[in-house]
């Protein structure tokens, strides 16, 4: 992943431990209406993936023990992971695009009732993404892959073999290379082939607008048919929703250019969820407060988007930025390129070695620059901030500050899925606290199961604790003891 050239060391402090009677009083555990439901707390894990589906898709063992973890905690909610709306191969990510799929699921909302004892709301967030190739081997690519066209013919006079031409092309520097292959080819020689939402000449791309609304509608009411207490529609980062959203989207038929035109599939993609699960089912999406790369979008196209949204009757919006293929490191061959290995891809998960900014709370302007221009239209929607919380002291201080209604955090909740009870039960001293050296993120850029640090070498030698499949890591952070006297 990248790093700011600065190198600057950060530490996550602990921070004021409240006493079990100041917990009770705040804001971070008091409750908080979102849609037709109540949230016990203002705590909430975002979706993270970790990588425990099956190769088709359905929930595993692991995801089930995953999430049933982390409901144990008893955290206000939790989101599930990105679940994939298309019936289609996708690796070992979740997909809610078939009826097959919901046993799987209804079991996984069954496991986090019971795991939490009721107290967890459970929502889950639904996604659609493009199309992406691994980086080829540059001979396969110029031999298999590079279709020929009268450009390529034009640069090489003389050659009326197209198998010639793709063998000179072979055999050319990157630079010689630059001058013949398109801005795309070349992108797909050096990264991997990428679908853009702004491919119009692929008419699967081009009635994206007419697709969209319905396989999100699908997967919403199959989400309320398994039990779930609502989805959160994924705008946010390299995916398909966000990049209709996107300043870089110069679409032609009325869902590009002005961000009046970029935001129309979003929300018809969200009326048509509202048609289907009906009024009084919770319905939110997480949206970039920034996009972080040149030409994208900014803080004023967010907090336009989020009036609209709100406008339009979403019961909740949460933030987050970056985390975009735009400014991606290059893959290996044989890899797919990452959209979190950029600058953009650091401002999403910012690590301990950063520049003076910290990787505490880059996101906190942004939100409440949102939160306030939604508000200042009258309108009361929650909103969820998250990013590089790590102890009640920050939290409390992000909902007096405005920054927002409720929050977020990933990083921590990996690294101790009961700091929220902890704190609230007055035992705030024995929260394992996350060092934000990103050990999670490179296991998920490399798509194994995801662990941290922290604790999966913890208890090892027990037989009962499940393993990754070398054997070298748990798969589930070992049990606060103390929970089941404290509660």
């Amino acid at each position: 992943m990248w790093r700011p050239p600065e190198r600057i060391k950060h530490i996550a402090e602990t921070g004021h431990v409240p006493t079990r009677d100041e917990a009770t009083a705040s804001r971070l555990f008091s409750p908080v209406g979102i849609g037709g439901l109540t949230l016990e707390q203002r705590t909430w894990v975002p979706a993270m993936v970790p990588w425990r589906a099956t190769e088709d898709g359905f929930v595993s063992d692991d995801v089930v023990d995953w999430y049933a973890r982390f409901a144990r905690g008893r955290p206000g909610a939790i989101v599930v992971e990105a679940t994939g709306i298309r019936d289609v191969a996708s690796g070992p990510l979740l997909r809610i695009g078939d009826d097959r799929y919901l046993p799987g699921l209804r079991r996984l909302v069954e496991a986090v009732r019971e795991a939490s004892g009721g107290h967890t709301r459970l929502f889950i967030q639904i996604i659609d993404f493009l199309s992406i190739r691994r980086r080829p081997d540059p001979a396969k690519f110029f031999e298999r892959f590079l279709a020929i066209t009268d450009a390529h013919r034009a640069a090489f006079k003389g050659v009326s073999d197209d198998g010639e031409i793709r063998r000179q092309l072979a055999a050319m520097s990157r630079d010689d290379l630059a001058g013949v292959l398109s801005e795309r080819e070349l992108e797909s020689l050096e990264y991997g082939y990428r679908e853009r939402i702004t491919d119009m000449d692929a008419p699967h791309i081009r009635d994206l607008p007419a697709v969209l609304p319905g396989l999100f509608a699908d997967a919403a009411a199959r989400a309320k048919a398994a039990g779930f207490d609502g989805v959160e529609l994924h705008y946010a980062h390299a995916y398909t929703m966000a990049s209709f959203l996107s300043r870089k989207n110069t679409r032609d038929d009325g869902y590009g250019g002005a961000r009046e035109n970029r935001v129309r599939l979003p929300l018809e993609v969200y009326s048509a969820v509202r048609a289907r699960v009906g009024p009084d089912y919770v319905v939110g999406c997480r949206f970039l407060a920034e996009e972080c790369v040149d030409g994208g979008s900014d803080v004023d196209d967010a907090a336009f988007f989020g009036v609209e949204f709100a406008r339009a009757g979403m019961d909740f919006i949460s933030t987050s930025r970056g985390g975009k293929f735009d400014d991606a490191k290059q893959p290996g061959i044989g890899a797919s390129a990452y959209p979190y290995t950029g600058p953009s891809g650091y401002e999403c998960m910012p690590g301990h070695i950063s520049d003076e900014h910290g990787p505490f709370g880059r996101n906190l302007n942004a939100s409440g620059f949102v939160r306030s221009q939604i508000r200042k239209a009258g309108l009361q929607t929650p909103i969820i901030c998250a990013g590089g919380v790590h102890n009640f002291e920050f939290a409390e201080k992000m909902l007096a500050n405005g920054v927002c209604d409720i929050v977020g955090a990933a990083r921590q909740s990996l690294a101790d899925p009961d700091w929220f009870l902890k704190i609230s039960l007055g035992r705030g001293d024995s929260v394992r606290t996350c060092e934000f050296i990103n050990y999670c993120e490179g296991l998920d850029q490399k798509h194994k199961a995801v662990t941290c640090h922290l604790w999966d070498k913890m208890d090892m030698e027990n037989p009962d604790v499940k393993k990754t499949e070398d054997g070298k890591r748990r798969l589930v952070p070992p049990e606060w003891d103390e929970a089941l006297t404290d509660t």
